[in-house]
């Protein structure tokens, strides 16, 4: 018999044997293994020593083998109910923006997520510029707590009016962004005013917070002053988080008289503005400037990641604050993560003061208008009932309004079967969503010839879901 099939039907039998046993109980001897099993005494060794490994036994030297305990066997199911009771009722419900960063199943087209296509990132642009920032001579150094002066810098002078590089924290992309001025602007409990519809990531941050959201309604032009007014006057609240620029999901950019407003309407009720500017590089039409360059008060805390216009892996955002605001803000992610890794922002600066930067943003501006008009063509032909809010400047997205008599969770769905993915409304929105809504993706196809079959495949959902 062949030694090592002779240890491996020795060890399935005593696996088996001691499946029946009680832990403690001794196994028989080798010398009566060896009679039992016809087999040799280096075969019962290797065999018990396999069954050591897995944790189904244990060995005592002049003693035998025993049955372990059963919390050491490793192939059995720990029980872990006690975790229930220890970690209580403190849930970071992720659901919602883990299924916007699940990569598609093969042969589905992706209308959805909210990163560029591996095409239109600058892959090699990035390559060369980290293998620049790795000769750096302290790039493995300690990086400055608030971030590397030169990035911090370069992210005032983008941003205008009298922003100093002394107002600029780098963090670790625009989620970690938000975490961190929820944390540390408003305290758990305390109510927070939210665009309505708005990005669910945000939705999750505020709620990890312990913040609760409060819906402020929109229209075509951004979030409505009369009802932003309101909700402050209400609520109490003391936060306002806002997309004044190509809003996600609906594309509304706030005017300019608008954006004056409505940091007249926060410092009138003594809050803060947090302004999540993370779609200014995704066009190459005017906007407005941020509503920070408007703020002489400290009113603005202000998000500029350089991640959507990149790569989901240059996770690189600048975030501004003044007075004991910013102070709360490098505390806060000086106590959780420190610092930015200064190999990442190393990189980061190098790209953006290269002519790459610039030479990028042209031609991803030209290729997202491009993605944007032939979607809106593409979803106007196929699906007549349907309503596009409004095509926006740039960004990467389409709000669309299904007819009133669909349901939304069955048309997503279909469309799933049918090899398209779309986002649900309903996660958009901190309260009742107002009817049937997809949120519909352009960048996260690789060209504009499957953004044309992916609504084929829409439509085909909406038509008999």
């Amino acid at each position: 018999m062949n030694d090592d099939s002779s240890i491996v039907r020795l060890t399935a039998t005593l696996r088996e044997e001691v499946s029946r046993l009680r832990p403690g109980d001794r196994l028989p001897s080798s010398r009566e293994l060896v009679r039992l099993h016809n087999v040799s005494p280096v075969t019962v060794s290797r065999a018990i020593g396999r069954l050591a490994t897995e944790g189904r036994v244990i060995t005592r030297p002049g003693s035998g083998a025993y049955v372990a305990p059963a919390v050491t066997r490793l192939g059995d199911s720990a029980d872990m109910s006690w975790q229930t009771v220890a970690l209580g009722d403190r849930v970071v419900d992720d659901s919602e923006v883990s299924g916007l960063l699940t990569a598609p199943p093969d042969g589905v087209i992706p209308l959805t997520g909210g990163y560029l296509n591996p095409a239109l990132r600058p892959s090699r642009a990035l390559s060369a510029a980290a293998s620049r920032a790795l000769r750096r001579p302290d790039v493995w150094a300690m990086p400055p707590l608030t971030g590397l002066s030169e990035l911090r810098r370069w992210f005032a002078q983008e941003l205008g009016g009298d922003v100093t590089p002394s107002d600029v924290l780098v963090v670790s992309g625009g989620q970690a962004a938000l975490i961190h001025a929820f944390r540390a602007l408003a305290a758990p409990g305390t109510p927070v005013l939210v665009e309505t519809p708005t990005y669910p990531g945000a939705l999750a941050a505020a709620r990890a917070a312990g913040l609760r959201a409060t819906a402020v309604p929109m229209d075509r032009d951004g979030v409505r002053p009369e009802l932003l007014a309101e909700a402050f006057a209400v609520t109490g609240a003391r936060v306002l988080l806002c997309q004044p620029t190509l809003h996600n999901p609906t594309g509304a950019t706030l005017t300019l008289e608008r954006r004056e407003q409505v940091l007249a309407i926060a410092r009138a009720a003594g809050a803060f503005v947090i302004e999540d500017d993370y779609a200014r590089y995704l066009t190459t039409a005017p906007v407005p400037p941020p509503l920070v360059a408007l703020d002489a008060h400290g009113t603005v805390v202000h998000i500029n990641s350089l991640t959507k216009a990149l790569s989901p892996s240059l996770r690189v955002a600048g975030v501004v604050a003044r007075g004991p605001a910013a102070r709360r803000l490098r505390a806060s992610q000086l106590v959780e993560s420190f610092f930015v890794a200064r190999p990442l922002q190393e990189t980061a600066l190098e790209f953006v003061g290269s002519p790459a930067w610039r030479r990028h943003l042209a031609a991803l501006g030209t290729e997202l208008a491009l993605r944007r008009d032939t979607l809106a063509a593409a979803l106007t032909a196929r699906m007549p009932g349907a309503g596009i809010h409004l095509v926006p400047r740039g960004g990467l997205h389409l709000w669309v309004r299904l007819p009133e008599e669909l349901d939304e969770e069955t048309v997503v769905e279909a469309a799933g079967r049918a090899g398209a993915l779309v986002s649900p409304g309903r996660i958009y929105y901190p309260a009742e969503p107002p009817g049937p809504r997809i949120r519909v993706t352009h960048s996260a196809a690789v060209h504009t010839a499957e953004l044309v079959e992916g609504v084929r495949r829409l439509a085909t959902a909406l038509d008999g879901p």
